[in-house]
Order: C-alpha cells, then structure tokens, then sequence
C-alpha cells in the first residue's frame, strides 16, 4: 500500500505534461480511498519540478536496484 512521502516511479508518461515513464516523485497526498495520489517530482537542484495527480496503476514504489538518471525537462524551465 503506498502511502504519503512514499518514494515512486512513474509508470506511464502523464498526459498533457513533460513527465515521463522512468521520472521519480515523491507522495505528497493520498486522496480518498488511494483511489488517486499527488506526486512531487524534484529537480536535481531540488527544487519542485511539478506536481502531478495520478492513478495508482501509473506508479510504483522504489525498488532497491532502480538507479536516478537525468534529463533535461521543459518543465519550469
């Protein structure tokens, strides 16, 4: 059961945004009934990237082999 300040990998690139599969976030809020989460996603520099609301199926919690990779977004930038 994922939770708030969960650590997660997004599963699937969120419509309408510049996320993509592979980007990870952080759980901010769990709506209702885990029916959907609210997904903090950092920059490098640790500032907020964006926040995102998504389903459950477009996430999974952090595995001990899954390795950061960097890209360049257009998000805020």
């Amino acid at each position: 059961m994922l939770t708030e300040h969960n650590r997660v990998v997004l599963t699937d690139d969120i419509a309408d945004t510049d996320l993509k599969a592979g980007d990870v976030g952080t759980i901010v809020h769990v709506y209702p009934n885990a029916k959907v989460f609210e997904v903090e996603i950092l920059a490098l520099d640790g500032n907020t990237a964006a926040l995102a609301t998504v389903l459950p199926s477009q996430v999974r919690p952090v595995a001990r082999t899954d390795i950061t990779h960097a890209r360049e977004s257009r998000i805020n930038g």
